[in-house]
């Protein structure tokens, strides 16, 4: 067998040439950057919390601001959003200086300190500082009257830095940093009259004031505060640079405000009164119709609860209830609309519940496929009160104005305006009050929270075990 021979020198020389080419090429290649591995490796990472008003597990599933927007932030880019979600939210800053994960967004506040490890994106939304306390317990006018009473706040916060600075002018100021609960859990203890205060961002006090309408403001703290999403330190700017397109698409678009008026917009105004009111109705008006709500709502497919919300910003839960116009019963139905829905009592509640959830589901299958949810149910309450065809009217307004008739936060301000000779002049159906409904939905969305807040009584929370969670990008 004969030996194989070397390969010409020629064709060695070009070979280890080529070999030597590859490698300096290999080592003068651009280093991936952050979006191009995100794009790779086909997910973004999110770091949050669980709250109110970031992320929590709702009736239909994962909900919350920061949620929402950084599931929509993952559509952008055409990727899968990975959830993490932190047992401690003072951990927060830490776990992304130390790039834990791509982003965190959890209504962080932009302060120096917090910029010295941090990266921040865009502003998104400005907040106050609130110092808060329970009727019947210590009142402060200023901070030197906080010794009197014990404060706490969450350790490692936006929170305790603003104490830190106070301190300064304050020496006697003294606070407990609470390492295992968030602002949420301290506004529970200052309504249990466990501690007697505690300072929480204004959206988050204004979502809590519904469960726990004993508390109060006795004043703003410090000067107001910039949110952002906050990012690893060092890293190249490619996806920073990608947030800041996406803000401003969202800005320019109306998302924004959209999503704050989604999550935010129903509990601006605080009604004492009523919310101790309803509070006390859920345990003595409602049990005995807990049933009918139960039934119709599975027929209709709705949540119970907002059938039962809706029923009693009707009627207060008053199945004999009559207005002055002649509607009737616990889902107040007309007379024209019981007969067309074979209602043969309005006064008996069985079925008025029935027919009020029937005539709900049929006014929300009308509406326009581009609706979608959750505005698609408030659009459907909408017209339930004022009527479909107001409700139209409304929706041509806003394309007259070049806005974006699909969504609830557009509607609502174009409803007022039925009011008005120069708008409802020109409307298919004429006049309407058109703040009445406005006022109908957000007073059901209230109800609606509170009443789920009643019946599952602890939010519900990604277990620690759990946290990692992939969801798919609607594209």
């Amino acid at each position: 067998m004969p030996l194989l021979s070397p390969p010409p020198r020629g064709v060695l020389f070009r070979a280890v040439a080529l070999l030597a080419l590859s490698a300096l090429l290999g080592s003068c290649s651009k280093p991936e950057t952050a979006l191009e591995r995100i794009k790779r490796l086909g997910y973004i990472t999110v770091l949050t919390r669980n709250s109110p008003t970031t992320y929590y597990e709702g009736p239909n599933g994962p909900t919350g601001f920061e949620y929402d927007l950084a599931r929509r932030f993952a559509e952008h880019l055409g990727v899968h959003l990975r959830v993490v979600v932190t047992k401690r939210p003072g951990d927060i800053i830490s776990m992304i200086s130390e790039g834990k994960a791509d982003f965190a967004a959890a209504g962080l506040a932009v302060t120096d300190s917090r910029l010295r490890r941090v990266v921040f994106g865009p502003v998104y939304e400005q907040v106050s500082q609130q110092l808060v306390y329970r009727i019947g317990g210590l009142r402060p006018k200023t901070v030197d009257d906080l010794q009197d009473g014990i404060l706490e706040v969450p350790a490692g916060s936006s929170q305790e830095e603003l104490l830190q600075r106070l301190k300064k002018q304050h020496p006697n100021l003294t606070w407990f940093a609470n390492k295992q609960s968030d602002s949420n859990e301290l506004l529970y203890l200052v309504w249990q009259q466990l501690i007697d205060f505690t300072i929480a961002d204004s959206n988050t006090v204004r979502h809590m004031q519904q469960f726990y309408p004993t508390l109060r403001v006795a004043f703003d703290v410090g000067e107001p505060e910039r949110l952002a999403w906050a990012f690893p330190p060092g890293a190249d700017d490619s996806l920073l640079g990608e947030v800041l397109r996406f803000f401003h698409i969202l800005r320019t678009s109306g998302e924004l405000n959209h999503l704050m008026e989604r999550h935010f917009g129903h509990v601006k105004r605080f009604d004492y009164v009523q919310t101790r009111t309803f509070l006390s109705d859920i345990k003595l008006r409602l049990p005995p119709f807990i049933g009918d709500f139960r039934e119709a709502a599975k027929k209709y497919n709705f949540d119970w609860r907002l059938l039962a919300a809706m029923a009693y910003q009707e009627s207060g839960w008053d199945p004999k209830a009559v207005s002055p116009t002649g509607v009737r019963g616990i889902m107040m139905l007309t007379l024209n609309t019981a007969r067309a829905l074979d209602v043969k009592s309005r006064l008996n509640p069985e079925q008025s519940i029935m027919a009020g959830a029937r005539y709900l589901r049929q006014i929300k299958d009308r509406l326009p496929l581009a609706i979608r949810e959750p505005d698609r149910t408030w659009m459907a309450l909408a017209a339930y009160n004022v009527g479909y065809g107001h409700l139209s009217d409304a929706g041509i307004i806003v394309a007259r104005r070049n806005g974006r008739p699909n969504l609830w936060s557009e509607i609502k301000k174009a409803l007022p305006l039925l009011s008005r000779a120069k708008w409802y002049e020109k409307a298919t159906h004429g006049y309407a009050r058109g703040y009445e409904p406005v006022r109908y939905v957000e007073n059901i969305r209230r109800y609606y929270d509170l009443l789920v807040r009643a019946t599952e009584p602890q939010m519900k929370a990604v277990p620690e075990t759990k946290a990692l969670t992939i969801e798919a990008p609607a594209l």
